[in-house]
């Protein structure tokens, strides 16, 4: 036993001062960069700015989605579109026709408005549980499309728009399929029903507790639970929003773009990642067609958020860099992605598989650049047509 616990306090040890060495690496990095007093406003503006515009719209949207997904469960929506999309869902996602409404309220609103889906009994019925757990991969490839969508065809690329949207749809397809299988082959006992009562059953279970209400009771109560759910998956996706895309931004964007000199506000850092980008730029040259390097930014900052990354499009408009391709592949990557560096955390743990996170980036990350690159090929073969 004695052995064992040198090796392992020896081991704690080693990770202590690994950990502290990066940290502080990073820290003098940036700090010597921006400066030790900005960097640390700006992180702490960032992170204030994320919870106020970004955390609290989310809250507002799961709320919504919560209440909506509660009562197409309590009026048997779910029911019909497990039946009238099962042909559809099953070859290409391995899902339940129901969860096809997962992806319309995400493509509406955002990620988390999925788990706010499936923390319904009835909707979960339909589910295995490997399955119920790759709706974070599902849901997250549709996040936020509708806002994309509408941009992108507002600079006057429709094709490139449309194009985009094949791609994602592509993405959604990899991403989770390669999270179910990945899922099953590391927990095979996740290969069994999320609910021990069958569909049928639950229905009939809550029908029964429900037959002396009123249909305005229930309407009441759906939106009211639903909305309650709501508020608790919001304030569980805070931590990872806060903390991920803080620190992705903080390693793509640079200084103040009016003034060129770091001051301490919202969204400044150093560009590290588009630099590293610079490096092997004949790569994305070819996969994803980008003349200018410029335009990594965006898929990078779509890893932390979307939304943000949508706000770079008009600079791009201006420096005239974003052209057919350029929206088709920001499209498609922009919508498959969605931030999902910083809520796939928080989604997964809300449903209790924090064990699975490593799995779901991976496969997300996979998703995400073959959308970006079948979206490229598709407007080559596009363009060559038309």
């Amino acid at each position: 036993m004695k052995p064992n616990k040198m090796n392992a306090s020896q081991r704690a040890v080693k990770e202590a001062v690994i950990f502290l060495f990066i940290l502080v690496v990073v820290c003098v990095c940036v700090g010597w960069k921006m400066g030790a007093g900005n960097m640390l406003n700006t992180i702490m503006a960032t992170a204030h700015d994320l919870l106020l515009n970004t955390c609290f719209w989310l809250m507002g949207v799961t709320v919504l989605t919560g209440a909506l997904s509660k009562l197409f469960a309590e009026f048997g929506v779910v029911s019909l579109l497990e039946k009238v999309l099962r042909p559809l869902m099953k070859p290409l996602y391995n899902l339940p026709g129901g969860a096809a409404l997962g992806a319309v309220m995400t493509f509406l609103s955002d990620n988390p408005a999925i788990i706010a889906l499936s923390k319904d009994r009835r909707f979960s019925s339909y589910f295995k549980k490997y399955q119920l757990i790759s709706l974070t991969n599902f849901g997250t490839a549709f996040g936020m499309g509708f806002v994309v969508i509408i941009t992108m065809i507002g600079y006057g690329h429709v094709d490139g728009a449309l194009i985009g949207l094949f791609g994602a749809f592509c993405g959604s397809i990899i991403s989770t399929r390669i999270m179910q299988r990945s899922v099953l082959k590391a927990y095979p006992s996740l290969d069994e029903p999320v609910c021990s009562a069958s569909p049928k059953q639950v229905q009939i279970e809550e029908a029964e507790a429900e037959s002396n209400e009123s249909i305005f009771m229930r309407f009441l109560n759906a939106i009211l639970d639903g909305g309650k759910n709501g508020v608790e998956l919001g304030l569980q996706i805070i931590p990872g929003v806060l903390i991920i895309t803080t620190a992705v931004i903080l390693v793509t964007f640079g200084a103040n773009p009016e003034t060129g000199l770091y001051d301490g506000g919202i969204s400044q850092g150093v560009p590290l990642l588009p630099w590293l980008a610079q490096k092997i730029h004949w790569v994305f040259e070819w996969l994803f067609g980008f003349k200018n390097m410029e335009l990594i930014a965006f898929p990078m900052t779509a890893l932390g958020s979307v939304g943000a990354a949508l706000g770079m499009a008009k600079t791009f408009v201006i420096k005239g860099i974003l052209d057919g391709n350029a929206v088709a592949v920001c499209t498609a990557i922009g919508m498959c992605w969605s931030g999902y560096f910083s809520t796939h955390t928080a989604m997964l743990d809300s449903l209790g598989y924090r064990k699975c996170i490593s799995k779901a980036l991976g496969a997300h990350t996979i998703a995400g650049l073959c959308a970006g690159i079948i979206a490229h090929f598709v407007y080559l073969g596009y363009s060559l047509i038309f």
